[in-house]
């Protein structure tokens, strides 16, 4: 989250405690319009996260945002209800200790979205078996069954709740979602039989008319028209261009199928279809005439209530064991209507949460224990036109909830600072709100008494009793300004957020008595008893559910959503600046950033701190080998922190200004110009030895992506080492071993080589040269391999004067062989005798392709006989051959005069030729 401190003048700070001018409202709003402006609808106050309705779809909840945010650090990222829903479950994985989220704001601040967000979190990032997933599937699937029974819209919100919902996600011990559970409270049951105008009933019966199959509608005796029906048309509205009631019920009906709904426990539709038409039959079974009621009840028989309707329009009375029934006016009879509609429907919605409950029930017996993290999806302050008893409950319950909240916050700052060894002290908290204790008490009490209780002598004895109380006033306790604007049945409290006018009416109602003879489903709730007083025992079990909710959220470890809705009209991009003020105050925003910033404004753990900033002091920088606090330590007084500006827990360092924080990062930022290209080298290198390893591990597979770069690495190197390592000639053998890729091409390669030097090398020989290595192939032909000595004699060149042949000009059969002694020294040349000497010499010359080494001499011919020594044969004519040493030492040889003609001729042709 640091990394974006720089960018704080456009967009804002990312977290509240790091505002300079902390105790300003002003600044408190004016960073929340920045961040909204820029679509940064997230903010931190420290753990807190503060969430802006934008009304508009955006795109930061795609699966790459939810794999972004997946086991990173709560501040590496920036702020996010995925980085919130990641926190408390790795904190329940780590810490095995049970974790709940509480999501609170007004109607239509985007409370029962932020809940739908946080379980598409888990039901993507949580491993998942089948029995997982189906568990998955049904925990999404719930939302919109409850959406449809349990809201509505009001005129703050097209899709408010009208129920507060806690749902306890179940995991195992691998982190996987295996059940839940959840507990509904103060259904506004009061909204089946009356809207404020601009509003519309529960989202369910609308669905059902628009979008119920004709054969459904038909055998409900229902008609595809909302303005037949009197429930539905009180707040003149039955149709919403934001909600597609048709597409809605299509959803609500898969939904049931996900869950695990049949088509017998599909009776809560009929009873719908009932609640619709209960007005119209009642005020006819008071007015009309028999045959008509009995017409109009065979057609309501099929919903199992005729019994129930009947107590609408008559009375019980027991007088010596007989029952006598006394008929009820029209107005008795719309009491009792609304009263029986409002029970039904909200035993109804606990009868249809119950069956949720059973589909979600984790039904592993081997793994009993599990860990849980809980949603508190609660409405939120209310303050409308007509604030009935409903609203008091509400209200009351979001006291409770700040008041918890301002508890919990305060208690977690502490609690971190003495484990941490801080001491601090919080000057400037005030008390917390008061709450009002005597209330329920006392309409208790009134109710309880002998005598009618009326709603009249309720409010008389809240004067009498709590009159006196400076957050109470009514009409007759109330100045003349404000007598003005309250009604002589009505009430003030001064809340947290505000003052709230609430109306009496309706705090009693008259004894209702239920038969027993009515359907299985109905049975089921319970409703056969004389129920005086139900806003007694409405009240009662509120407060009752309300404290056991208190001990369930104090025994877990909480974190915190706080929405706040931008404006009343529903408008993406407007920004009310009056409106957010009001919120930002009842939510007690300004007084959790004063919490958090009564010690210090920052906190991070050593580790996390010294790998940020370490590169700002040399001694730090590039890595630290001691312990983490003497790093931090010499990184703080590198930098020059001064003592008051920072201290140094067990784990973690505070830094108490924002500026201080502000500074550091300037800092860095000048820093990194400086290793920026350092850091690409460093990035580079990781990602380069990354791909090398895993082609290195991948290399024997075929070529794939992961393998790819290693090959071509290889084929690199290989081509290279041969680029420098290539034959130096034709009788280099020397040839690098290939990669088992480039075997064959290689062996291509190797002969493509060989081929090239030998035509380079045919291409650049002499005559000379040429003559040298036919001979030399000629004595490869005879030699190799049949003579010991042929391989000494392959590098000797074939010298043209090595031999040569003397032959005198008489016809004498004599001839001398002439070696050269530098190949000889020991021997001389060789004197020869043949009888057909022409012959000899002739094909000597043509095999040896040394006709011109022929020399025929006149006289004598000289030849050697030894190292250093000579002979000479002296030739002369005669008439007889003769050989013989003459006294001077030559050999003398005495030749025919006249030679043959034969001879003669060979030898003229052999001269010619020379």
């Amino acid at each position: 989250m640091e990394s974006a401190l720089t960018a704080r003048d456009r967009v804002g700070v990312q977290d509240f405690v790091l505002l300079e001018n902390f105790t300003s409202e002003a600044a408190f709003i004016e960073n929340l319009r920045k961040r909204f402006k820029e679509n940064l609808i997230y903010t931190y106050i420290g753990s807190v996260l503060v969430s802006v309705n934008p009304y508009k779809d955006l795109e930061i909840y795609t699966k790459n945002h939810m794999e972004r945010y997946r086991g990173v650090n709560f501040y590496e990222v920036s702020p996010h209800i995925y980085a919130v829903a990641d926190n408390s479950y790795r904190s329940m994985r780590t810490e095995r200790k049970d974790q709940c989220i509480l999501i609170s704001g007004e109607s239509g601040a985007g409370k029962t979205e932020a809940s739908k967000k946080i379980l598409q979190y888990y039901a993507f990032t949580c491993p998942a078996s089948e029995q997982v997933q189906t568990i998955k599937d049904r925990l999404l699937q719930s939302n919109p069954v409850l959406e449809a029974f349990g809201n509505a819209k009001t005129l703050r919100n097209d899709n408010s709740s009208r129920f507060g919902k806690y749902m306890d996600i179940q995991f195992d011990f691998k982190g996987a979602p295996v059940g839940g559970h959840i507990i509904n409270y103060l259904l506004e049951k009061s909204r089946v039989v009356h809207q404020n105008h601009g509003e519309r009933n529960f989202h369910i019966f609308y669905q059902l008319i628009e979008g119920g199959e004709e054969d459904l509608l038909r055998a409900l005796g229902l008609e595809r028209n909302p303005q037949q029906y009197q429930y539905l048309v009180k707040g003149n509205c039955p149709k919403v261009s934001s909600i597609n009631d048709r597409s809605d019920w299509k959803m609500v009906r898969k939904a049931l199928t996900v869950i695990g709904f049949n088509e017998d426990e599909a009776f809560p539709v009929c009873v719908m279809s009932g609640l619709v038409q209960c007005n119209y039959i009642v005020t006819c079974l008071t007015v009309a005439a028999e045959l008509r009621v009995t017409l109009l009840l065979s057609v309501f028989a099929c919903l199992y209530l005729v019994s129930l309707l009947t107590v609408c329009v008559c009375v019980f009375v027991f007088v010596c064991l007989h029952q006598l029934m006394s008929p009820l006016n029209l107005e008795q009879a719309s009491s009792a209507r609304d009263a029986l509609s409002k029970a039904v429907y909200g035993r109804t919605f606990t009868w249809l949460v119950n069956k949720i409950n059973a589909s979600l029930t984790y039904t592993d017996d081997s793994h009993k224990n599990y860990s849980v993290i809980g949603l508190l999806d609660i409405y939120g302050f209310e303050v409308f036109q007509h604030n009935s008893f409903e609203q008091f409950c509400i209200n009351y319950c979001n006291e409770k909830l700040q008041q918890l909240f301002i508890e919990l916050t305060l208690k977690s700052e502490q609690e971190e600072y003495e484990a941490e060894g801080i001491t601090v002290r919080h000057h400037f908290l005030l008390s917390l709100s008061e709450k009002f204790k005597g209330i329920i008490s006392i309409l208790d009490e009134e109710c309880l008494r002998p005598g009618d209780a009326s709603d009249l002598t309720f409010l008389e004895k809240l004067e009498d009793t709590v009159g006196g109380h400076a957050h109470f006033v009514t009409h007759k306790l109330a100045d003349a300004k404000t007598r003005k604007v309250m009604g002589r049945d009505e009430f003030r409290l001064l809340h947290y957020a505000g003052e709230v006018n609430y109306n009496v009416n309706g705090v009693s109602s008259f004894p209702i008595l239920f038969p027993s003879s009515l359907h299985p489903f109905l049975t089921s709730f319970s409703l056969f008893s004389v129920c005086l007083c139900l806003p007694l025992q409405a009240a009662t079990q509120f407060k009752a559910s309300l404290a056991k909710l208190m001990e369930i959220l104090m025994s877990k470890e909480p974190s915190y959503i706080r929405c706040i809705k931008p404006n009343d009209s529903k408008q993406a991009g407007r920004f009310d600046e009056v409106l957010i003020r009001h919120q930002v105050k009842y939510l007690g925003l300004m007084e959790n950033l004063r919490v958090r910033r009564a010690g210090f404004a920052y906190r991070r753990r050593y580790e996390v701190f010294l790998q940020r900033y370490k590169s700002l002091c040399p001694d730090t920088w590039p890595n630290w080998q001691g312990k983490l606090a003497d790093g931090v330590a010499t990184l703080v007084k590198h930098l020059g922190y001064k003592p008051e500006e920072y201290k140094l827990g067990r784990s973690k360092i505070f830094i108490r200004f924002p500026k201080t924080l502000f500074a550091t990062e300037e800092a860095l930022e000048t820093r990194k110009h400086s290793l920026g290209e350092t850091t690409k080298l460093q990035a580079g290198w990781r990602g380069y030895s990354q791909k090398f390893i895993k082609g290195f591990i991948y290399r024997h597979r075929e070529r794939c992506p992961e393998n790819e770069y290693f090959l071509d690495y290889v084929r690199y190197s290989f081509l290279m080492k041969l680029h420098r390592n290539l034959p130096k000639n034709v009788l280099d053998k020397s040839w690098p071993t290939p990669p088992a890729a480039l075997a064959e091409a290689s062996e291509h390669l190797r002969k493509l080589c060989m081929q090239n030097m030998v035509w380079s090398y045919c291409k650049k020989i002499s005559p000379e040269w040429k003559h040298q290595m036919e001979q030399k192939m000629i004595a490869s032909e005879l030699f190799k391999d049949k003579k010991d000595n042929y391989p000494q004699s392959v590098p000797k060149l074939f010298v043209s004067t090595r031999l040569s042949i003397s032959v005198s000009s008489l016809s004498d059969g004599l001839f001398v062989l002439h070696v050269s002694s530098d190949d000889n020294k020991q021997k001389g040349d060789v004197v020869l005798q043949s009888d057909h000497v022409i012959e000899t010499l002739t094909k000597i010359a043509i095999c040896s392709d040394k006709i011109n080494s022929i020399n025929i001499n006149q006289g004598s011919i000289t030849f050697t006989v030894g190292q250093g020594k000579e002979g000479i044969i002296d030739f002369t004519p005669g008439s007889e051959l003769l050989v013989a040493k003459a006294k001077n030492g030559h050999l003398s040889v005495v030749s025919l005069l006249n030679l043959p003609h034969s001879q003669s001729d060979g030898f003229s042709k052999l001269k010619a030729e020379m």
